[in-house]
Order: structure tokens, then sequence, then C-alpha cells
């Protein structure tokens, strides 16, 4: 059974609520108190650097969310989105889901480095991306949940999962719900997630095939939206190869702000990327319209929804990790 709790503090004038819930599943291996007396500091030390990252540039949250999901949907939450490539390990990182859109790995770097000087040999990579998450999400704006911990870090890295497992801008809703459940994550799950989608910022080679396709279909032949697709079409070009890699906000409307608003622009039919408008405009999207419609409505049942979400799916484990896994001191490379 779930247990909730509403508390309400202000970051930045802006009042956040906090969600804590009880941990399913008894045998699950990971606890709210893991560090306790190998590292007690460690939440402190990741939500200090946290704050001075994302102070230097917000865009620093968003990053460090994604690099988390990536993580944790290529053979679960064990920091093998971090291995570089060696002569004996083929890394995720120029998977074609990765090689253009993460980055932060260096944030990843800085802030291990000052846990290793603190507690060497104790906290996980995968770990500290978990809590990164979660604190990048406060910065700006979102909701507080408890993380557990505990988790291994891999040895290895699959190359193969991270081209196969990862939902991609273009793809479609059936395609993008097969991908979350085969994760263990539900429809709800999967709308509550992508709406992290409202801090990000997506480049050009991932958005073109939408805005000149059926933007102007989705948006109704708005005005205000022809305006707003006007300036997309500035920003990217319709010939492929140029200006690929130029960014721009998927929230266009509080780029800097976790809330709710994404979802506004989903029901304006004025999403930026393929696999978000589908979820209200598909022909599939029967139930995803109906939560997304929700959550515009509603911000805390997202932010109770997404904080659920985003436990949930930093408990999918590496079962080979967890027996034979370890504490890189290195998130980059596998201890020798």
């Amino acid at each position: 059974m779930m247990r909730l709790l509403f508390v309400f503090f202000m970051v930045h004038t802006i009042f956040i609520p906090c969600f804590s819930f009880d941990i399913p599943g008894k045998d699950l291996p990971l606890t709210l108190d893991y560090y306790k007396s190998t590292c007690p500091t460690v939440f402190d030390v990741i939500k200090k650097e946290m704050e001075c990252i994302v102070k230097e540039d917000p865009r620093n949250a968003a990053i460090i969310i994604r690099l988390h999901f990536h993580d944790c949907f290529v053979q679960g939450c064990d920091g093998s989105v971090l291995l570089d490539e060696t002569e004996t390990l083929q890394g995720e990182k120029k998977a074609s889901p990765n090689i253009n859109s993460l980055k932060g790995y260096k944030i990843v770097d800085r802030i291990k480095n000052i846990i290793e000087s603190e507690c060497p040999g104790v906290v996980s990579c995968a770990d500290l991306l978990t809590i990164g998450a979660r604190d990048a999400t406060i910065l700006v704006g979102g909701p507080y949940w408890d993380v557990p911990v505990g988790r291994k870090d891999s040895k290895t890295a699959s190359y193969e999962l991270a081209t196969t497992n990862l939902p991609t801008p273009e793809e479609g809703l059936i395609s993008i719900i097969a991908k979350f459940y085969s994760q263990g994550l539900s429809v709800e799950d999967m709308v509550a997630l992508i709406g992290a989608h409202t801090i990000g910022k997506a480049q050009c080679r991932n958005f073109r095939s939408r805005i000149y396709g059926d933007f102007q279909v989705t948006s109704a032949l708005n005005p205000v939206s022809e305006t707003y697709l006007a300036s997309l079409r500035e920003i990217c070009p319709a010939s492929s190869g140029e200006g690929d890699s130029n960014v721009t906000a998927i929230d266009n409307v509080t780029p800097n702000l976790f809330d709710n608003s994404i979802y506004h622009t989903l029901l304006r039919g004025e999403g930026l990327l393929n696999s978000d408008q589908e979820m209200y405009t598909s022909l599939f999207g029967i139930q995803t319209r109906r939560i997304v419609s929700k959550y515009a409505e509603d911000p805390v049942a997202f932010f109770e929804q997404f904080s659920k979400s985003m436990v949930k799916m930093g408990n999918i484990l590496n079962s080979e990790s967890l027996a034979d896994g370890e504490v890189r001191r290195n998130c980059r490379f596998v201890n020798t």
C-alpha cells in the first residue's frame, strides 16, 4: 500500500509538493539509509554540487535527468551509460539515441570526484545519477521524492540495447508504449515521465520531420501556432544536414521551469517532438489523451505521478550488477 505525504516548501518562491512513498517489494535490495554509516554526507554533497551546476546553466537539470533515463532503460539503472569505450568494451555513448543527445558526463565526473574524496569506494555512479536526477528536478521547480539507494555499477554496457530499448523522437505511440512496458512501466508512468520534457531542449535533427510534417494539422492552423511554427523553421531548415545541431526548448512557454506546461502544449497540438504529440493526437491514444488532459488540468496530480514513476524507473535493476557489480572509482571506467 502506498503512503503519500503532502508537504509544501518554497524554492525560489515556487511552492513545491514533497512526496514520500513506501518502497514497493519486500525483496528490493535498495533502502533509504543504505549510506547512513558508510557515507552519511552523500545526499548533501550531491545536492550542493547540483545547486551550483544548475545555477551555472538551468539546462543542466534536464541533461542529468535525461542521463538517468537513458541509463535505466538499458540493462537497468547501473551506470552503464557512463562507461567510455575501450579496447575490450563497447560503450553506449555512440549508440544512435545517445550520440547526438547525451551530455553531462563531466558533471558526473565532478560530483564523483568530490564523493570519492570523502567516501572512497562507497557510492556507486548509478546511485549518484539517481540522486542527481531527483535534485535536478527540485532545483527547477519540480517535486521532491525519497530516493532508495544501494545500486551497484555494471562492469558491462550494451550498445545493442541502447539502440533498441530507448524511445526515439519520431517514434509512434504503440512502439513507445511497448518500450515502456518492457521496462515494467505503465502508460501512466510513460505520460508522466515524458513530462520531464518541460525543461528539455531538442536538436533540429530530432524535430525537423515534425515541423515540416503534420504540425499544421495538429495545431489546427491556429494563427499563434503559425507564428511559433515560423520561428521553429527559422531555427531548423528543411534540408537534412543543415542546422542539424541547432536547439530549441521543447516547452517554449516556461523552458526553465519544471511544471505542467508541456501538457498544455500538447493540447494545443504544438508538441515539438512527434513522440510527445502522439500521446494526445494519435488515433491509438485514447488512454494517453485522457492522462495528458488530466495533467494539464491538475499539476499536483502530475507531480505526484512523476515522483512515483521516477522511483519506479529508478528501481529497474540489473541482476548481474547486483550479484557481481562494483562501485567504480571513475564512472567512465570499470575498476582494474
